[in-house]
């Protein structure tokens, strides 16, 4: 299997269907697959989310392919306010905010980096704004959805009636709260997501504006960005995920007044 485009092309072996072994590091590595559907396509892996009990909300999105661009790296962050930014790598109407870019007050194009520091620990920068350390674990929930998962043809995967209870028995499965793998976004592009392998990503340490956003738990009312209700626990997992393509005519533009970080 090959990760990337061009001279960024890399060749990883191919992950065997019933290996439960596989450590996210791994798996994150091999996850580069996009999904044979129509639409803007994204292969990668995320925290799916990630909740404080101050408050705060993060959550990360790490595309190395895709349909529309460069690959990317992405970090959002909820405050105990409600508000929501996005920082990204590229450009917002090449990342999250192309989507999600009606739901919130700002989005900065700066340095974001994911660094895995172990088998399953991954270390996340924004410039100097955030630093954010994760450990992911398994489950008996992650371990149950993972192996009904293995069994599941592509063909499953793409149905939207599948996708839909596959969500509502997931949240409960998980202690997550209320999930939804399909629906739309707040610029009005439809989504899927097949998170295809999961585990429980446990907060080290989170750090924002020089404030640590303090220990893991869950926000005293769940939060959604559009139809995507944002897990009440932390969640990694490696994903696709395909969605409508932008319409200027039907959608909203990713916020336009993006902060360029090298002042440009």
């Amino acid at each position: 299997m090959t990760c990337g485009r061009g001279e960024h092309r890399i060749e990883v072996p191919a992950i065997e269907e019933d290996d439960m072994t596989i450590t996210p590091h791994e798996a994150a590595q091999q996850s580069c697959e996009l999904p044979r559907v129509s639409g803007e396509r994204f292969a990668g892996y995320a925290v799916i989310g990630a909740p404080f009990a101050s408050g705060h909300y993060l959550a990360l999105r790490r595309f190395p392919i895709n349909s529309i661009g460069d690959g990317f790296t992405s970090v959002w962050h909820r405050n105990p306010v409600g508000t929501w930014t996005v920082y990204s790598d590229v450009p917002a109407e090449l990342s999250c905010p192309r989507y999600l870019g009606r739901a919130l007050s700002r989005t900065e194009q700066t340095d974001v980096r994911a660094a895995w520091t172990g088998p399953a620990d991954l270390h996340v920068t924004v410039g100097g704004e955030l630093e954010w350390d994760l450990r992911m674990t398994t489950s008996p929930a992650t371990t149950l959805m993972n192996a009904a998962g293995s069994l599941m043809p592509d063909a499953l995967w793409h149905s939207p009636t599948v996708l839909a209870a596959m969500g509502r028995v997931a949240g409960p499965v998980l202690g997550a709260g209320r999930m939804r793998l399909g629906g739309h976004l707040p610029n009005g592009q439809w989504f899927r997501a097949n998170p295809r392998q999961l585990w429980a990503a446990h907060t080290e340490r989170a750090v924002v504006g020089g404030v640590d956003l303090g220990p893991e738990g869950p926000l005293t009312q769940q939060d959604r960005l559009g139809d995507f209700r944002l897990p009440q626990r932390g969640l990694f997992a490696t994903v696709q995920v395909w969605l409508e393509p932008f319409d200027a005519r039907r959608h909203f533009p990713a916020r336009p007044d993006t902060v360029y970080a090298d002042g440009e």
